[in-house]
């Protein structure tokens, strides 16, 4: 690309990775300062000249360069990679904190101002935009001052790489960028390109490009296929002729992160673009949802991934069909008679999620989901034992008459039928039950009024109270307390002679229907609810699930941690 201004012509080329300053850059700039002599004799003035070689020989210039050619050198290094990406965000949230404290503290107070000083501002900022790798210049337009009978057309170098450049069915990895032929014209036109990939970051390469040659060569008349060939047959740099498309925007990667509720595998996608372009997570990962652009590809990246190039992931409405398709044949085959009362509504693909950070004093409630008799009250009585100063559990609300010895508020609120009947119709109850003709419930102020006095709040509810529990107010860390296999679970249980939960008196053991009972009980609880767990205990050695629930616990205190985004808003 060529733009001239008073007799001085400046040549930009994009080659690799970076537009501008690639390579070399101090010893460019030598070679400029060179060229300037020999300039003096085009039509330009000494003033002209004098600013460009001052310009040259700057020491802020130089000082950009020297960040510059370390922020690229250190880009490909794993001995250098930022731990977070949204210092300013940390920042918003330590602000909030601050505010609140400032008029007891002179060191908040001062912190609570340091750290809105602009330049404070600026050094995160930057930190950001780096972290992200969102620093690579981006050349302005071709100017459109050709002819109107002429077509517009650029030429963009780029260095072969390891990133995918695909046509209808496979591809070598080569540019990141999709190509496909347009129904309407019969030309090969670039489909997608990839967020990170070298033909983003030159800036120059845009969807609906039309592709007139490459290396050189006409590619009129040949399929996407074709020209694939020609790039895998290619050496080190590829030169494209382009077409530009008209109307394109250049679009900023989103911030969205999601979790994924669900295991993807790239190569064994029938239905994906391109095998190699796609990225491979596990149930649990937590992406980055860098471009929403297409309806059913999404580009992402892992979370923490130092690979910066995105790859392509079934979008939410895909993979949402596809679950329902696969749910239709089952239930069509009759396999699973127990999905039938699955809520259609909560089909678990992509929660999106956001970063919560601990506050001193206010602590999230920890809940135990399992299947009644793997071993949660238990868990939950160890863990208050630890620290009954710190953990707490809510005092259950009944509607039978209080017993003699008993007093209200320690065992039991006992309040009269009609009144718990009007609270559990007004939703004041996260769990309630009925058991010999009375009412037994847990109600939400009471979990509320347990994180407001500063403690921990520990519940063990039924599973079906999750939706009452996981809510922006109380924003509890759930912990699903998994059996282990049937085998391993009968010999666990029988060889410390454990005592039957469903036996009211306690006096017996596990029989094998019950054993089978809370199989199929936790089997159906983590098809339901899965989705909403945020760690998985296996309860087969007591101790050793009790010291990973007392980490969890500690965890939860300490450590920002992924939440529904609604929750941080």
């Amino acid at each position: 690309m060529e733009r001239e201004k008073s007799g001085i012509q400046v040549r930009w080329e994009c080659v690799g990775f970076s537009c501008f300053l690639f390579g070399p850059v101090l010893l460019a700039l030598s070679r400029l300062l060179s060229s300037l002599q020999q300039a003096r004799e085009l039509p330009s003035t000494e003033e002209e000249l004098g600013f460009l070689s001052d310009l040259l020989q700057s020491k802020e210039l130089h000082a950009l360069v020297n960040v510059h050619n370390k922020i690229i050198s250190n880009g490909a290094s794993d001995k250098f990679f930022p731990m977070l990406s949204t210092s300013m965000h940390v920042m918003v949230d330590v602000l909030e904190v601050l505010a609140s404290r400032i008029q007891s503290s002179e060191d908040c107070k001062e912190l609570f101002y340091l750290l809105q000083k602009p330049h404070v501002q600026g050094l995160l900022y930057s930190h950001d935009a780096i972290a992200q790798k969102d620093y690579y210049p981006h050349l302005p337009e071709i100017p459109q001052e050709a002819d109107e009978d002429e077509e517009t057309v650029k030429i963009v170098q780029l260095v072969k790489s390891n990133e995918p450049l695909s046509g209808a069915q496979s591809a070598e990895p080569i540019v990141g960028a999709t190509i496909k032929t347009d129904e309407e014209t019969g030309k090969i036109v670039i489909a997608r390109v990839m967020h990170g990939g070298a033909a983003d970051r030159s800036g120059l390469i845009h969807v609906g490009d039309e592709v007139v040659e490459v290396n050189y060569i006409n590619v009129e008349g040949k399929t996407p296929n074709d020209v694939l060939s020609i790039l895998q047959n290619s050496e080190g740099t590829i030169t494209f002729k382009l077409v530009p498309a008209d109307g394109k925007l250049n679009i900023r990667e989103s911030k969205v992160r999601v979790r994924a509720h669900f295991n993807y595998d790239a190569a064994t996608d029938p239905y994906i673009p391109c095998k190699e372009a796609g990225l491979d997570f596990r149930k649990g990962d937590v992406l980055h949802i860098v471009s929403q652009d297409d309806a059913y590809w999404w580009q992402a990246r892992r979370e923490g991934d130092r690979n910066m190039r995105a790859g392509l992931i079934p979008s939410r409405a895909l993979q949402e069909r596809r679950i329902i398709h696969e749910r239709t044949q089952t239930s069509q085959d009759g396999d699973d008679a127990e999905n039938d009362d699955f809520d259609r509504e909560q089909i678990a693909t992509y929660e999106e999620v956001a970063k919560l950070y601990p506050r001193p004093g206010i602590y999230r409630p920890v809940v135990l989901i399992g299947a009644p008799g793997v071993g949660r009250n238990e868990l939950k009585r160890r863990l208050i034992d630890t620290d009954p100063d710190k953990y707490r559990t809510p005092t259950p609300f009944t509607s039978r008459q209080m017993k003699p010895g008993e007093v209200n508020g320690k065992e039991y609120f006992f309040v009269p039928r009609e009144k718990m009947e009007e609270d559990i119709d007004a939703s004041k109850f996260i769990e309630f039950g009925e058991y010999k003709g009375n009412l037994y419930g847990t109600s939400a102020d009471s979990v509320k009024a347990i994180v407001n006095s500063g403690h921990v709040c520990i519940l063990n509810p039924h599973y079906q109270a999750l939706k009452m529990l996981r809510t922006p107010q109380l924003k509890p860390y759930i912990i699903y307390i998994k059996p282990p296999p049937l085998d391993r679970l009968k010999e666990t249980r029988n060889a410390v002679h454990a005592r039957s939960t469903f036996d009211v008196n306690n006096s017996r053991g596990f029989t094998e229907e019950e054993f089978n009972d809370i199989m199929k009980s936790a089997n159906r609880i983590e098809f339901l609810y899965e989705h909403f767990f945020d760690e998985v205990i296996v309860n087969d050695d007591l101790a050793l699930a009790f010291s990973q629930l007392l980490t969890a616990a500690n965890r939860v205190e300490t450590e920002p941690l992924w939440v529904p985004a609604s929750w941080v808003q």
